[in-house]
């Protein structure tokens, strides 16, 4: 089961991996390749882009950890979708206004 987290650990930090991690962690969660697609090409096993795809997930890993963007993200997004959610809790137009705003705010994020 792929873990689509890496996905946004792959947006936040895909330029810190080789080429290569790269290439095959955007074919894997990004197009959603199998091993096998990935490994034909290149004219390797399925182990070896496994163990490579692998190798990037936790290099992503370390950068979140050290850096922390991804959360920082995520808390944001969760933000502005409480505050459209609590502008609809008010009168108008000032509801309208906010949730709007907020509508933007996320769409930042996305």
């Amino acid at each position: 089961m792929k873990n689509l987290d890496f996905v946004l650990l792959l947006d936040c930090y895909g330029s810190f991996l080789t080429e290569k991690q790269r290439e095959l962690l955007e074919g894997y969660y990004n197009d959603d390749l199998s091993l096998s697609e990935l490994a034909e090409p290149l004219g390797i096993s399925r182990q070896a882009v496994y163990d490579r795809i692998h190798r990037g997930e936790r290099r992503l890993e370390e950068l979140e950890t050290q850096i922390g963007v991804a959360a920082r993200l995520k808390a944001a997004r969760a933000v502005f979708e409480e505050i459209e959610n609590l502008s609809s809790t008010l009168s108008e137009p000032a509801a309208e206004k906010i949730g709007e705003a907020a509508r933007k705010g996320a769409a930042l994020f996305r």
